[in-house]
């Protein structure tokens, strides 16, 4: 079953812009949307716009004093001190004009999603612009400003009362989402990750298990550098599959990084093509058998934005929408658009070729690794219930 799904997007979406040599470069939403468009995959029909998120549901988790630093830092009006103190002005998370009005059209667009699914006019919806899921509370931190994940949940939980399980596959650590609810029993989150040993931020240790209410909520995988499909994919899908049923959510948000492929410039994973396919396969799944559908799909990481970001987030869409991933040639119009504008030859098939992939000669070292980290992350579920 592919369900009725939704596409969040406007291109005032690209305002989010830190400057032209800053990784994180938001013209990947708008490739992402174009090649689903060249591939005859999306409609008019099936885009919703983002709308802003109001300071007031922005301070469902971030603190009004930080929401008011980062509108005067909008408008030039924040001095360096103050500036760093909330993680601003630094060189991951630089200030730019109107960034309190980019990063509240993102959280509006997460939200816009959310509000989609909920009331029933789509199964699942999709906000590429979305999964900034570093921004703390009070301080912003790696690329990311305000979270949208953490007021999405925070919203969900007040507006509609419903059990959230949080599942980021970003090369990185979703610590923000994390420790928002690490005290909240309503609230599961469920990282996989390369292991902080060599990757900010340096979290998301496998005892990371949450407190108070919320021991036993809290789960992470940090996987071993150089790790390749078939490790990846056993352990997110051991993972994930007894996680969902341990917790029994009523919807389920995806924060869907790109950035475990061993293209992307800031990580040491080795992933291809072929997890960005399952990654969202087993999300369609699970959100079916537990949640009547309910699937929230966000953007995240990726930094290699010509040739990974584009083909793994459309298939992302390609799931969501009919059910399976896209194969066979990419379409000629796109890559000649912008072949033109890229620094790098642009692949020409949506699965990668298989000499192009990495050789490891640690596999069998990094699968073992791997595996134990699955045994003691989820030992804490055996015999247990949630109610």
């Amino acid at each position: 079953m592919s369900g009725n799904a939704s596409f969040v997007y406007s291109d005032a979406l690209l305002n989010y812009h830190f400057h032209s040599d800053h990784p994180f470069n938001q013209k990947r939403v708008q490739m992402t949307k174009e090649l689903l468009e060249a591939a005859h995959q999306l409609d008019q029909t099936d885009i919703i716009p983002p709308r802003k998120a109001t300071e007031q549901e922005l301070a469902l988790f971030h603190d009004p004093q930080f929401i008011e630093a980062v509108k005067q830092a909008s408008n030039g009006e924040l001095s360096e001190t103050t500036a760093a103190k909330y993680g601003l002005g630094t060189e991951d998370t630089p200030i730019f004009e109107n960034m309190h009005e980019a990063s509240s059209l993102l959280v509006g667009g997460t939200l816009t999603a959310v509000d989609a699914v909920l009331e029933k006019r789509s199964t699942h919806s999709l906000h590429l612009g979305g999964g900034l899921h570093h921004g703390f509370k009070q301080k912003a931190s790696g690329f990311c400003i305000y979270n949208d994940g953490a007021v999405a949940i925070k919203y969900i939980r007040q507006h509609y009362n419903l059990k959230v399980l949080y599942v980021d596959t970003d090369a990185h650590h979703g610590d923000g989402v994390q420790w928002a609810f690490y005290d909240d029993p309503n609230v599961c989150t469920f990282s996989i990750h390369e292991t902080g040993r060599y990757l900010f931020p340096g979290t998301g240790n496998v005892n990371e298990r949450g407190i108070k209410a919320g021991h036993g909520y809290s789960f992470n995988i940090p996987i071993d550098a150089f790790t390749q499909d078939e490790s990846f994919l056993h352990v997110y899908e051991s993972a994930f599959r007894e996680i969902t049923a341990f917790f029994q959510p009523d919807i389920i948000i995806t924060q869907n990084g790109a950035d475990a492929h061993f293209h992307d410039p800031l990580t040491h994973l080795s992933a291809s093509m072929q997890i960005y396919e399952r990654i969202p396969q087993l999300a369609h799944e699970l959100a079916h058998t537990y949640c009547e559908g309910r699937w929230v799909a966000l953007g995240g990481g990726g930094y290699d934005i010509w040739r990974v970001v584009p083909r793994a987030w459309a298939q992302v869409w390609n799931v969501m929408r009919y059910g399976v991933p896209k194969s066979g040639s990419l379409p000629l119009s796109w890559l000649k658009k912008w072949q033109k504008s890229a620094p790098v030859t642009l692949p020409r098939t949506w699965q990668d070729q298989s000499d192009t992939l990495p050789n490891i000669p640690r596999k069998a070292d990094i699968q073992e690794k791997n595996d134990k980290m699955l045994q003691v992350a989820l030992k804490y579920t055996k015999g247990r219930t949630k109610t």
